[in-house]
């Protein structure tokens, strides 16, 4: 994946997509695999925004089924089933436990009725069915649940968690490289060119250098989530606010649980999660409406007192001294109705501005879930082949991502042997890049000191950072440190990383010094925006 502006030159694409979320590099490889000439613009990074703040679960949602939403979880189930056979080496199934509660008599006799009602929705899958269990099988299974004093028993399902969003949000980004896409991340679409009530291509300009330049295209899509209204208003479309903005926070803590928990807050009746993360456990979400800055999104303390008060309902010693940082991230939801946030309907909308403003050539998408981006992106490039006069199927649900298959306990061993690396760094690079792992490797073949962690204690290696730069786009600290491992994730951040990512990333990308502190006051400001909870802002 080489970012290459001169392949904006003397062409015409057939395609632009603005938005490297999970639904526009969906949409991006979708298209390259169908042949269409595509653009990917990515103001950011890929997954920086909405897609690396979800609850990382590729699900059918349980909970919609309490807003008779069938058709949006039968999709969903549906494509958890196309996200394990296509990505197996990032998705994996999730078991959780619903405890059954003394004081909640009503949850004990409506909850079987549906998950029985889940099960038959998703027909044909993979996963095990629903099982009841008494309490004591319940402890059993998840000791920490003892706090519970009212516990009778629990319902076991089975859903599935894409641990690290942003490989697979990256790996459709690659995807759709290897199949002559044009990826640029790091550029800002600025504007549109316009000819009469045809939209022709866009503005761009390179975040990095400055520079600015042009792209023509046949068609564009508008796939910017949470800031698709930016991008229509620059040509002054919809004046009706069609979308609309809700923010949900996590909490990355200590870990809770070894099982996943699916639980009711008992102020609002709202469904939580507590899922087992990367040796953390991670707890939300919320669903507060936001009108503030879409680029410093962060978990107020009002957030956060929600969910520590409702975790401890369930878990009565836990604290705020808990939680090593929060995460925070905004859904683009369509504006439907005045209902509340947490009711607002997660399924999505193509906006065909041909027909809604008479301006031809712009799609807009809004609203949808993770798990469905596969199917949202098939339903939005069937639409641009129909505006193309082109009838070229869809092949995303057969063809694997690039990292697939995932690489098995017996192979991580001999690689282990084989390369002289600890077997706990190479099963987690597995984790990380499944079957392109081999290409991580090949730079350490290249130079012994690549294959050295970057901190000791971490399983991170310098191969990693050049790999990341000169295979998959990484362009700043913060990109490498969040989106390209996980050193970011962990539980202080990345902090006693951050100088020897810097420096490493520096001496391959040609920064000087004062650029390298830059990177590094860039991330930090990140990890601090995580913190802010902590100083009472509200």
């Amino acid at each position: 994946m080489k970012r290459n502006f001169k392949n904006l030159k003397n062409k015409t694409f057939d395609l632009i997509v603005i938005g490297g979320g999970i639904i526009g590099t969906g949409i991006v490889r979708d298209a390259a695999l169908r042949g269409l000439d595509t653009l990917l613009v990515e103001k950011e990074d890929f997954a920086c925004g909405t897609t690396s703040s979800s609850t990382r679960l590729i699900h059918g949602g349980l909970r919609y089924l309490r807003m008779l939403d069938f058709k949006l979880v039968r999709q969903d189930l549906l494509e958890r089933e196309t996200l394990l056979h296509i990505a197996p080496h990032l998705v994996d199934r999730l078991a959780f436990i619903i405890p059954l509660l003394r004081s909640e008599p009503l949850y004990r006799i409506s909850l079987p009725f549906g998950l029985c009602l889940y099960d038959i929705l998703a027909a044909g899958k993979s996963l095990p069915s629903r099982k009841r269990l008494s309490r004591d099988e319940t402890l059993n299974l998840e000791p920490a649940l003892a706090s519970i004093p009212d516990l009778v028993g629990s319902y076991l399902f089975y859903d599935c968690q894409a641990r690290y969003m942003e490989r697979l949000c990256l790996e459709n980004a690659l995807s759709a490289a290897g199949n002559n896409a044009c990826i640029l991340n790091h550029t800002e679409a600025t504007g549109f060119l316009v000819d009469g009530n045809t939209i022709r291509g866009i503005n761009l300009r390179d975040i990095i250098t400055g520079r600015e330049y042009i792209a023509r295209g046949r068609m564009v899509i508008n796939a910017a989530g949470p800031w698709a209204d930016l991008i229509w208003n620059k040509v002054h479309l919809s004046r009706q606010n069609n979308l609309r903005r809700t923010k949900g926070i996590h909490l990355v803590t200590r870990k809770l649980t070894s099982q996943a928990l699916f639980l009711f807050a008992k102020s609002d009746d709202r469904v939580f999660f507590v899922i087992p993360w990367n040796g953390y456990s991670l707890i939300g979400t919320t669903d507060t409406d936001y009108s503030d800055d879409l680029d410093r999104v962060s978990a107020g303390s009002t957030d956060v007192d929600y969910l520590v008060s409702e975790t401890c309902n369930y878990f009565p010693q836990f604290t705020r001294d808990d939680i090593c940082y929060t995460m925070a991230g905004l859904r683009a939801l369509v504006t439907a109705s005045k209902k509340k946030e947490s009711n607002t309907s997660r399924a999505h909308k193509l906006i065909d501005h041909q027909r809604k403003d008479g301006v031809t050539g712009l799609i807009s998408i809004l609203g949808g879930k993770i798990t469905a981006y596969r199917a949202i992106a098939e339903e939005a490039v069937n639409l641009v082949c129909k505006k193309l006069l082109k009838n070229i199927p869809c092949t995303t649900a057969q063809t694997p991502l690039p990292g697939c298959p995932a690489i098995g306990q017996e192979d991580v061993l001999k690689i282990s042997r084989k390369k002289d690396i600890p077997f706990e760094t190479i099963s987690y690079l597995a984790s990380i890049y499944g079957s392109r792992l081999a290409s991580v490797l090949a730079y350490v073949d290249q130079d012994n000191h690549l294959g050295e962690n970057i901190i000791p204690g971490y399983p991170d290696i310098f191969a990693q950072i050049k790999h990341a730069i000169l295979e998959e786009e990484a362009l700043t600290v913060s990109d490498f440190m969040l989106r390209r491992s996980v050193l970011g994730l962990s539980h202080n951040q990345g902090r006693n990383a951050v100088e020897s990512v810097a420096q490493e990333m520096g001496l391959l990308l040609g920064w000087n010094n004062k650029e390298k502190q830059k990177q590094i006051r860039e991330y930090l400001d990140l990890v601090d925006l995580s913190q802010s909870f902590r100083k009472g802002v509200a």
